[in-house]
């Protein structure tokens, strides 16, 4: 907890098709996304955390290049 709240771990994640700065912006954008989405909820922007992890924590293991769609997702993780 922060300050007695709730705080939040955003973490965003692309597939391996693209290069890898292209996908590590991309995952950046997916999980502001999601921070906007959190504080429209009404959690304040002080609990939640982003990161982008690009394609390095793929969730199905492809070649480079392939499309994943599995891999292209947001993870949300609170510390209580």
């Amino acid at each position: 907890m922060k300050n007695g709240k709730v705080v939040i771990h955003v973490n965003g994640h692309t597939d391996r098709a693209g290069t890898d700065a292209y996908n590590l912006a991309l995952s950046e954008r997916r999980a502001r996304a999601v921070q906007a989405e959190l504080t429209n909820q009404g959690f304040t922007a002080n609990q939640i955390t982003i990161s982008g992890k690009g394609e390095s924590e793929n969730l199905v293991p492809t070649g480079d290049g392939v499309r994943e769609p599995q891999n292209r997702r947001v993870e949300i993780v609170m510390d209580p």
